[in-house]
């Protein structure tokens, strides 16, 4: 199953949907000279690492799968060679500030990249993933000693680095974790087990450097006395080069619905006297530093749905080409057109949010803008939610098109499918998402945020109805008064009915993604149309705002309309 990076459309993208110049201003990009021309070329080699070296070995992955064996965990051969491409390219520091051992570039180019890895290998790109989210995490709240120990190493993938917050007991409520560290001199004792711990253990890297929350004797109880502490699987001599093993060991791996090579490990610590941890920042405020790492990997884990999904579409395409049935290729079918452009718009829609959105980040990061971090904290759990549902959709769509064959592992569409299923769960499920995002973002500033969001939108669905694009910016004015009316909703709903708010977050959650998507997807249309269009965005755009846009109206009058969650804890109390 072959792969081909989404070139054209970020082409499209970085020319008329983000602010390419803006970016090159910002003094933390002042040595770059980040032009079209430069962009173009960065992203054509990471595709040629992502087409050539990761895609040809993600069937072998799924098959063969990781295995531990005396403790040790294997991998195709193959992974060791993607690794070593990984690292010759500069891939994994290409956004790690360059005084640890980046390249510095804006945080666009880590998100595109990702989207590679993840077309091409979603297995194997978590490893690099979870390594870059370590390294901005210990840069962000680290010594420059551990900075300099642990970050360069990884932004030259000679390390990797893993989060380490679930235990047996704990699951999503990390007020409960039982993992201990217990102070011993500049260092400390850790011991206790965690689950689910991706790339927990391998030997593709010389290290790897696990960020691991534990709990102080002393500490207070609850999710206000957990500490993170750097547990390297190697001890590190003063000189950086590696010492003896750390105690911490694999006990097991996870035996999973996708995602095979990528080991999921159940992790030990502490089994002969305690693994020596280094505390990061301060004691007791373990959870603020790694939400750094968790907002990367939501942020990342969102991708990750565009990605399978592109994949997914490109794979439903050429076989829609070429099989043949009442002796036309099924393309012509109007059912199977249906899908392959429900696909196409909704990949498309993705990756113009991701991108732009991905654009805040950096001028959150570097510019000090305080409405542009708003934003990214309101858009971060619609991110992670809105693109991973879709992402299961169109996977699944790509099975459809494939008819009976869909159904078989040979044609490589029901691993999509499998590998793209747990993004929905990880790094927080979308429920928790959901709440995040009306409980915490929205109740915080009571909705100023995401009233900011509706504006900025109702501007340019002003101007470009004013342009001659009348009925397509209307669509999209009856889906912003239909958010403004749920955002008031729910704004009553938090203040009287938590319970009721919390019921609906989900629908919010969803109706804000078609949203912004219905607002990018119209922008790409004003862009093209009049203009020679390569790429269809003019009908794609007109697909969406009439064909997807419409499910955001369902989701609103759901909150506006929906039972009560007395009721359905009536009816589920009854259920046999």
């Amino acid at each position: 199953m072959s792969y081909q990076p989404p070139l054209d459309d970020l082409d499209f993208i970085f020319r008329h949907l983000i602010d390419l110049p803006a970016l090159a201003k910002l003094p933390a990009y002042a040595d770059f000279d980040i032009t079209h021309e430069m962009t173009s070329a960065i992203l054509a080699e990471a595709g040629k690492v992502a087409a050539e070296i990761l895609a040809p070995i993600n069937r072998l992955g799924d098959v063969e799968g990781a295995k531990l064996v005396a403790g040790r965990v294997v991998l195709p051969d193959e992974f060791a060679a993607a690794q070593q491409a990984m690292a010759a390219g500069g891939w994994v520091g290409v956004s790690l500030p360059q005084e640890a051992g980046g390249q510095g570039l804006p945080a666009l180019f880590k998100t595109v990249t990702a989207e590679f890895w993840n077309s091409a290998n979603m297995a194997f790109a978590l490893n690099p993933i979870l390594g870059i989210g370590a390294a901005h995490a210990i840069c962000a709240h680290g010594s420059k000693d551990q900075i300099s120990t642990y970050v360069r190493p990884i932004a030259e993938a000679r390390w990797t680095g893993t989060m380490n917050l679930t235990e047996p007991q704990a699951g999503s409520d990390l007020s409960t974790i039982k993992t201990r560290a217990v102070k011993e001199g500049d260092h400390y004792r850790i011991s206790g087990q965690k689950i689910f711990i991706t790339w927990g253990e391998h030997e593709l890297a010389e290290n790897i450097v696990h960020l691991v929350l534990a709990r102080l004797p002393d500490a207070p109880q609850g999710t206000r006395g957990i500490s993170l502490f750097i547990v390297p699987k190697f001890l590190v001599n003063a000189d950086g080069s590696l010492g003896g093993r750390n105690d911490v060991r694999c006990l097991s791996l996870e035996h999973k619905m996708g995602i095979h090579a990528s080991p999921t490990c159940v992790m030990s610590y502490g089994e002969e006297g305690g693994a020596i941890g280094f505390l990061v920042g301060e004691e007791n405020k373990g959870l603020v530093y790694m939400f750094t790492m968790m907002n990367e990997a939501r942020l990342i884990v969102g991708i990750q749905g565009l990605a399978v999904a592109e994949r997914a579409r490109q794979q439903a395409l050429a076989y829609a080409h070429q099989r043949v049935q009442n002796g036309v290729a099924i393309v012509e079918h109007p059912d199977v057109a249906r899908m392959l452009m429900t696909q196409k718009a909704l990949v498309e829609a993705m990756r113009a949010v991701a991108c732009v959105e991905t654009v805040n980040l950096d001028m959150a990061n570097h510019n000090g803008d305080a409405q542009a971090q708003k934003r990214v904290d309101l858009m971060i759990p619609v991110i992670k939610g809105w693109f991973t549902e879709l992402g299961q959709e169109v996977a699944s769509l790509g099975i459809q098109i494939h008819g009976g064959m869909g159904f078989m592992e040979e044609t490589g569409a029901a691993q999509l499918m499998r590998d793209v299923r747990i993004a929905a769960i990880y790094e927080g499920t979308n429920g928790i998402q959901a709440a995040d995002l009306v409980m915490r973002k929205l109740a915080r500033d009571q909705g100023q945020a995401m009233l900011a969001l509706i504006e900025t939108v109702a501007s340019d669905v002003a101007a470009i109805g004013e342009s001659g694009l009348v009925h397509e910016a209307g669509l999209l004015a009856k889906a912003l008064q239909d958010q403004r009316q749920t955002t008031a909703s729910l704004l009553n709903a938090i203040a009287s009915d938590v319970p009721q708010a919390l019921l609906n977050s989900f629908d919010y959650l969803m109706a804000t993604g078609y949203l912004c998507g219905g607002w990018q997807m119209l922008r790409s249309l004003a862009a093209a149309a009049g203009k020679a269009d390569p790429q269809s965005k003019v009908q794609t755009g007109r697909f969406y705002l009439t064909r997807l846009l419409p499910r955001a109206a369902m989701h609103h009058q759901v909150c506006q309309q929906a039972m009560s969650i007395s009721e359905w804890r009536a009816a589920l109390r009854s259920a046999v």
